[in-house]
């Protein structure tokens, strides 16, 4: 069965096909997402003339996948990804299952990692009912959705800038026939201070946010009170963990908040580059 498994192996499968050096064998992509009915994969520069050979034997490995892309870098504050097509039909939209939950999504214009799925469903088992959590940056709405879904909070609002993800997270909401989550299409930066003004404040609050310099703990930390947890993530290299960089973000900015904090743990994601991580700190207001 082992033996079975290997052969059906990326890389053992083009050993076989023999249009690979040994070299360029050792380049092919060890991952790679799928989204719905997408594959995505990260194409080495060494081996991107080949990477429809690649993306044809995806194709013939996963039966139910429709689509092939080739991913760049992630750009702009919406993070959107520079996709190539490799192979099979032109298709953006998809449906992807998670925890329970349906999300549609434009692979092209939305932002979305299925490698994060593990940490939803963590953050969503860590909430409470009657809880009011709020996800800032929050997409097409995967954690608010996957919390919604899976524990009976009081509310689950959603805030994302861009207006193509608002749509589907709006969509996404009805698709799953959840009640007690509102899309806020919005920046950050100015729907938080609106929020405060309200007096809408949280018991939990999740900071997907982008690999952007700007930490926006300050709008965060607005519409917190005493006991609120706030899971943020942030993106660093291995020696600034060692020297706890992304701890002192937090305690800076607390200290300019005028509040206390606790730090309660932290949580490697994924890696994003060779000895560069995203990861996940949790902390509490005091």
């Amino acid at each position: 069965m082992e033996n079975e498994k290997k052969r059906h192996r990326l890389r053992d499968v083009l050993a076989e096909d023999k249009r690979f050096t040994p070299e360029e064998l050792r380049l092919l992509p060890r991952s790679f997402d799928i989204i719905g009915e997408i594959i995505v994969v990260q194409i080495p520069f060494d081996i991107e003339k080949k990477s429809k050979i690649v993306a044809e034997t995806l194709l013939n490995q996963h039966k139910n996948i429709k689509a092939v892309y080739a991913r760049g870098k992630f750009y702009g504050r919406l993070r959107k990804p520079k996709l190539k097509w490799l192979a099979g039909k032109k298709i953006l939209e998809t449906t992807y299952k998670e925890s329970g939950c349906l999300f549609k999504l434009n692979i092209k214009t939305c932002f979305f990692s299925p490698r994060l799925a593990t940490d939803r469903l963590d953050i969503a088992r860590m909430c409470k009912p009657k809880e009011r959590v709020i996800v800032l940056f929050s997409g097409i709405a995967p954690y608010g959705l996957v919390i919604a879904k899976n524990v009976v909070v009081k509310k689950v609002v959603c805030v994302e800038i861009s207006k193509e993800c608002s749509k589907y997270a709006l969509e996404n909401v009805k698709l799953n026939k959840i009640r007690n989550v509102e899309i806020i299409q919005g920046d950050v930066k100015r729907i938080c201070p609106i929020l405060k003004k309200k007096g809408e404040l949280f018991d939990r609050i999740i900071m997907g946010r982008p690999q952007l310099k700007e930490t926006f703990l300050k709008e965060a930390l607005m519409i917190s009170k005493k006991g609120t947890i706030i899971h943020f993530q942030d993106f660093v290299k291995e020696d600034e963990i060692l020297k706890k960089v992304s701890e002192k973000r937090i305690l800076d900015a607390a200290s300019k908040a005028k509040l206390k904090v606790k730090i309660l743990g932290i949580k490697f994601l994924r890696e994003l580059a060779p000895r560069k991580h995203n990861i996940r700190v949790d902390f509490k207001i005091l």
